[in-house]
């Protein structure tokens, strides 16, 4: 049976030159379940650590900012068949520093419709469909 992992999630946002909201992600290393793909950071909720803390832990640990506060997004369940997943969202538009990947993987700002460029987990089309759902 696959192990179920509890995920705390970003959706890092900021406004552009343009006046458009951005998203920052960045991308699975090969090496990774899913690897290859691109994501919105964070990581799993340790034992005994609130959503909040390892929301904050991850983001702190994964792209160097400092997290004041945030809104919750969606909840996703999900199977890959040889892990399952839950991934806790949330939008995270308050923060210190400038998102910067600490893992060595590659990392971009997107618009929503670049998103259609790129390839995402599959438990992740949730997420991206309740941001296309929230700005149109």
């Amino acid at each position: 049976m696959p192990k179920s992992v509890h995920v705390a999630v970003g959706v890092i946002t900021s406004t552009n030159e343009y006046n458009q909201t951005q998203y920052f992600l960045t991308k699975r290393l090969d090496s990774a379940h899913q690897g290859g793909k691109w994501e919105f950071p964070g990581g799993k909720v340790e034992k005994d650590e609130t959503i909040a803390q390892a929301l904050a832990r991850e983001l702190k640990e994964e792209v160097n900012i400092e997290v004041l506060s945030c809104q919750p997004l969606i909840i996703i369940n999900h199977d890959y068949g040889d892990k399952k997943v839950c991934l806790e969202v949330f939008v995270v538009d308050n923060f210190i520093g400038e998102p910067s990947a600490q893992e060595g993987q590659q990392q971009s700002w997107f618009i929503l419709e670049e998103f259609k460029n790129l390839d995402f987990p599959k438990a992740n089309e949730a997420i991206i469909a309740k941001l296309v759902s929230r700005h149109s």
